[in-house]
């Protein structure tokens, strides 16, 4: 889109931001002119930035992954959040950065450093910040949705910003690690727990609750696991022309499994099927083999 298609109601440019914490992917980012702000993570203390899928390769990343690497997240600092904003502001456009969310990362604290300078520094701009209380696609459906609001709506931020408000409690996001481990290095849960789990054979469905990772569900065995997904996904699912998101971390055949099951259970849903691989960010903490499922509710 040229920057003339992307004029607001009020004459300004408006702007469209979102994080690699969405794990949106990169065509449907440049589908709507999405900037993308670029989130680190390091694999055996090399840092790299997030791409949204455009040069990553999961098969080398989760692969390494299972052979024990180190992996880890990092937020962004304030300079780098200036760096990132200030020639929109210099320009003087309107910006919305719909945003993974806040209650999962200190990052934000950086943000609002940079963002307060910015606006001393250049008072005429409008910048507002959604936040999607969601995380991987849950967060991705989100920025999707927005982000086609506003081109279809006048680019108006304000007005795409209200109808986030309206629609955020629908986005719904279930998955399933192969290895609670992971999510023990993260800190997500405690190593006692993930060993328990483990010992037991319990697989937890995990869920973003108020901005929050929770558990929603302790099964008994993956199939369980899985199969309590797709009991939500059938019980919940909104019939419309929002995504259905199939996620896995190497684990493509119960991926493609899932998608299937989920066909059967709604077959109108087929025009709308997402299906990828997690990304790095997520992927550090969830762990290969992870499924998930992500699309709008009731």
């Amino acid at each position: 889109m040229s920057i003339q298609e992307n004029i607001g109601p009020n004459g300004r440019h408006a702007t469209v931001f979102c994080d690699t914490d969405c794990e949106l992917w990169y065509e449907r980012a440049n589908e709507f002119d999405i900037k993308v702000i670029r989130m680190p993570y390091s694999i055996d203390g090399e840092e790299r930035l997030a791409d949204l899928g455009e040069k990553f390769d999961p098969d080398e990343f989760y692969t390494r992954m299972r052979s024990g690497a180190s992996v880890s997240t990092a937020g962004l600092n304030d300079a780098t959040y200036y760096e990132i904003f200030q020639p929109y502001f210099e320009r003087g456009d309107d910006i919305l950065y719909i945003a993974f969310s806040s209650k999962m990362s200190a990052t934000f604290t950086y943000l609002d450093v940079a963002i307060n300078r910015l606006r001393t520094e250049y008072p005429g701009v409008k910048f507002l910040k959604f936040d999607t209380l969601n995380i991987c696609q849950g967060s991705g459906i989100l920025v999707y949705l927005g982000a086609k609001y506003l081109r279809e709506h006048g680019n108006d931020i304000e007005a795409t910003y209200n109808y986030l408000e309206t629609i955020v409690n629908k986005s719904r996001i279930y998955f399933v690690v192969e290895d609670m481990q992971y999510l023990a290095r993260g800190g997500r849960i405690t190593a006692a727990k993930a060993k328990i789990g483990t010992i037991m054979n319990i697989k937890p469905v995990l869920t973003v609750i108020d901005g929050k990772l929770d558990v929603i569900k302790k099964a008994q065995g993956i199939k369980n696991a899985y199969k309590f997904m797709l009991e939500e996904f059938d019980a919940q699912y909104d019939s419309g022309d929002s995504p259905v998101i199939i996620l896995d971390a190497q684990n493509k055949q119960v991926g493609d499994e899932l998608l299937q099951k989920a066909l059967e259970l709604h077959p109108e849903a087929k025009p709308y099927i997402w299906r990828h691989s997690i990304g790095p960010v997520v992927g550090v903490h969830a762990g290969p083999g992870t499924i998930g499922i992500i699309f709008m509710g009731k």
